[in-house]
């Protein structure tokens, strides 16, 4: 298969396996966004939902166990958290790698971003409400930081 020498025969099958997760993952990226619907016929319709498709292609690329692993052993250590790991999971978490299973852990993750993003505008009629914001987004990622899967950033001002 091929010329180089020693035993390469794990990191030729890492690499395959990777391909073929992510090309398994992006058909099921457009089946659960619904991309069997070609209902489409303007280009800015099109071009829109093919943003929204390779934005959770990547999201999920990029949380695939060989990256995953670059990235915890290119970290330094930190502090251990004071919460365990289950007493915070969402109850539907799952610990498996498929892409379903990566997806919805995903979708956990970014929906109390997304109601704090709707939130926004009523937060801004409260007294101190710089603190507040700067709380409830500290807080929400030490939450994601404790179930510890996910690396995102959120800005905080």
């Amino acid at each position: 298969m091929t010329n180089l020498g020693g035993l390469i025969t794990q990191t030729l099958g890492d690499i395959y396996g990777l391909r073929t997760w992510i090309e398994y993952g992006f058909r099921q990226c457009k089946q659960e966004l619904g991309w069997t619907d070609y209902r489409f016929t303007r280009f800015k319709d099109l071009e829109k939902w093919w943003e929204i498709v390779f934005s959770v292609y990547t999201m999920i690329s990029l949380n695939c166990p060989a990256l995953v692993e670059l990235n915890v052993s290119n970290t330094p250590p930190k502090t251990p958290p004071q919460y365990s790991i289950q007493d915070v999971k969402p109850r539907l978490w799952s610990d498996e790698s498929s892409w379903k299973k990566t997806l919805n852990n995903c979708r956990l993750i970014l929906q109390p971003l997304i109601v704090f993003g709707l939130l926004w505008p009523w937060l801004e009629v409260l007294p101190h409400q710089n603190l507040i914001h700067y709380s409830i987004l500290t807080g929400l990622n030490e939450l994601i930081a404790v179930v510890g899967q996910y690396f995102p950033f959120v800005p905080d001002g």
